[in-house]
């Protein structure tokens, strides 16, 4: 099992102060990886370190805005002069705007692909350098089931996601031959304090419609949970998965498999 240790090794998760990226640094730090995160302000990193500092975990955590490609270049010559190259990056801060295509401003859809497609293309292009220098390095994307499939009111969020897909693999095309490896997960539907209210039962102790919904189209019959990403970072962080790049793997109960039940 040496093969999935992460001992000594600086891994880097950006928007890791709660959610997904924090499961994932957690699960890290427990495989034995020095964690740092970023947040978009001070509030959310001080969230982030009381929660890990409950968890016994030692993390650092920086203030950064992953859309600032100045802030980002200083965020990472910090971790490197305070904690050591970073060995694996996490791009997993994100956001969404659910709103019909035709009602969406080009402001919006502009700040969706900021964040979500912009950002780890900056952060990538700030940490590669030391990892060729280092002669390895590990880049995982978060994207998403979006990354394949459509689906109403989210037209930025899925050309960003479809981006960052391809974005994986062009990362893999032109720095493979350095050691480094990029790889995606895309997550399912996720049990999170933001998807708490849609699985919330109704007063007549009926699921909620998009709960009924996300149950029918998986064939695990469930919504995940963020353990179940854990997994999936640590082995494409680790020397187990140092000949798989450019793939994504996806985290979904079998949803991208499965046409769904007949009426």
């Amino acid at each position: 099992m040496n093969m999935f240790d992460l001992s000594g090794k600086v891994a880097l998760v950006t928007g890791a102060s709660y959610g997904i990226g924090y499961a994932i640094a957690s699960g890290m730090a427990k495989a034995g990886a020095k964690i740092v995160f970023n947040d978009i302000n001070q509030e959310l990193v001080d969230k982030g370190l009381a929660a890990y500092a409950a968890d016994g975990i030692e993390a650092k955590g920086y203030v950064c805005d992953v859309t600032d490609e100045e802030a980002v270049n200083a965020l990472v010559a910090k971790i490197e002069e305070e904690v050591g190259v970073i060995d694996i990056l996490v791009n997993n801060a994100g956001i969404i705007k659910r709103i019909p295509m035709c009602d969406m401003s080009a402001a919006d859809f502009r700040k969706v692909i900021d964040v979500d497609l912009n950002a780890p293309f900056i952060v990538s292009k700030a940490v590669i350098p030391s990892m060729i220098k280092k002669g390895h390095g590990k880049i995982i994307n978060i994207c998403s089931m979006m990354s394949e499939l459509g689906r109403e009111t989210v037209s930025a969020y899925a050309a960003a996601k479809g981006g960052l897909k391809m974005l994986t693999r062009n990362i893999c095309s032109e720095y493979g031959e350095h050691n480094i490896q990029c790889n995606g997960i895309g997550p399912g539907y996720i049990e999170t304090p933001q998807t708490a209210p849609l699985r919330e039962r109704q007063p007549d102790g009926s699921r909620h419609p998009f709960d009924q919904f996300i149950i029918s189209k998986t064939p695990a019959a469930r919504w995940g949970k963020t353990d179940d990403l854990v997994g999936p970072a640590v082995f494409l962080a680790s020397d187990a998965s140092n000949f798989v790049n450019g793939h994504i793997l996806y985290v979904d109960g079998g949803i991208l498999a499965y046409i769904g039940k007949q009426p």
